[in-house]
């Protein structure tokens, strides 16, 4: 609902320095474009608010009494990535300055925590005055979690670590002074629970899914033909199929999503496609196809943020698959190394 009023914000005069301090492209799944949404709609629901929260900043609410965001959160939405404060351009730009008094205080939960409240106690069953910590976002402790912080020399991140899953999430840790904000306005820079280092994070919108379609026009055939197979089976024979069929033969753009593509450029109209197709192609040469434009569709995003990676983590679905390892590692021209744990998330 709120499409429409992220597109005349993004076209505003004020957009470009809104992005200089968050660091972050303008969509939304955003609070600032759904608050901007529902003063310009619904602005009543605003008047008899009291506080606007997170997810799990409700639940921070509930466990301790405490109306907080975290660094991370409030910076990229709000706020700026350098001071880690909330800032006035960015309120500005998004026509919110009137509503300053519904953001909640932020509160750095490495430094300071809060006791569970005596009825939160007996809803839990832990003990009451527990120290509770209100944690950074969820895609910044992934990132954490593989490593990529460990790498920072001089203040530029060179191992990167990318999810790919049914989305594709590409994060890189720099400190702050270097972050590389892109002409196009796209991407996340978002806080990392240490002073002067933050995440620079690229999603597209869709990663395995493409492969789910691919496989599934496999499982339609076999259906209609009596061999129905399951979608587990088909995976199983993916490396198979990667690995019979020559590299670089077929183009594919990998924008199998109806909401089109987010990162690193925003277009809702993207859409996937083959090019290149000829006569003596075969099913493992759409395959393999689809495998190598997840891989250059991960590339653009790394280079929408600086210089390419030296080292690539990977976790998510396709971390599984060494074939698959193969073509990421190639796109990137680095080597791909896969955590023990299925979860990177510290």
């Amino acid at each position: 609902r709120a499409a429409p009023t992220v597109a005349r914000l993004a076209a505003g005069p004020q957009d470009r320095a809104r992005f200089e301090a968050t660091g972050t492209g303008l969509n939304t799944c955003q609070q600032g474009a759904q608050m901007a949404h529902m003063d310009a709609h619904a602005p009543d629901l605003l008047d008899r608010a009291e506080v606007a929260l997170h997810c799990k900043d409700w639940l921070y609410l509930n466990l301790t009494g405490i109306r907080a965001t975290d660094p991370s959160e409030a910076s990229f939405t709000f706020g700026n990535f350098r001071s880690r404060r909330y800032d006035a351009t960015v309120l500005a730009a998004l026509g919110l300055t009137h509503r300053r008094g519904l953001l909640p205080e932020i509160v750095d939960g490495t430094q300071i925590t809060h006791p569970l409240t005596a009825q939160a106690a007996r809803q839990t069953g832990l003990r009451a005055g527990t120290p509770v910590s209100l944690g950074y976002v969820d895609m910044v402790m992934t990132a954490l979690g593989a490593g990529v912080v460990g790498s920072l020399e001089g203040g530029a991140g060179d191992v990167a670590c990318s999810t790919v899953g049914s989305t594709g999430v590409h994060l890189r840790a720099v400190g702050a002074e270097r972050v590389h904000l892109n002409d196009q306005g796209t991407g996340y820079v978002i806080c990392l629970p240490i002073p002067g280092v933050v995440t620079q994070v690229q999603t597209n919108m869709a990663a395995t899914l493409n492969l789910d379609w691919v496989l599934s026009l496999a499982a339609g055939i076999l259906s209609d033909m009596g061999a129905a197979v399951s979608h587990r089976d088909l995976v199983g024979h993916l490396d198979g199929w990667l690995a019979a069929a020559t590299p670089g033969q077929i183009l594919y753009h990998p924008y199998i999503s109806d909401a089109g593509e987010r990162g690193p450029f925003v277009d809702a109209s993207a859409r996937a496609g083959f090019a290149g197709l000829s006569a003596g192609h075969r099913y493992p040469d759409l395959v393999r196809a689809v495998a190598e434009g997840l891989g250059m569709a991960m590339r653009d995003c790394y280079a929408a943020m600086g210089p390419l990676p030296s080292e690539l983590r990977l976790t998510g679905g396709a971390a599984r698959s060494p074939a698959l390892r193969s073509i990421l590692s190639a796109s990137l021209g680095a080597p791909v190394r896969v955590s023990a744990r299925d979860e990177a998330g510290a």
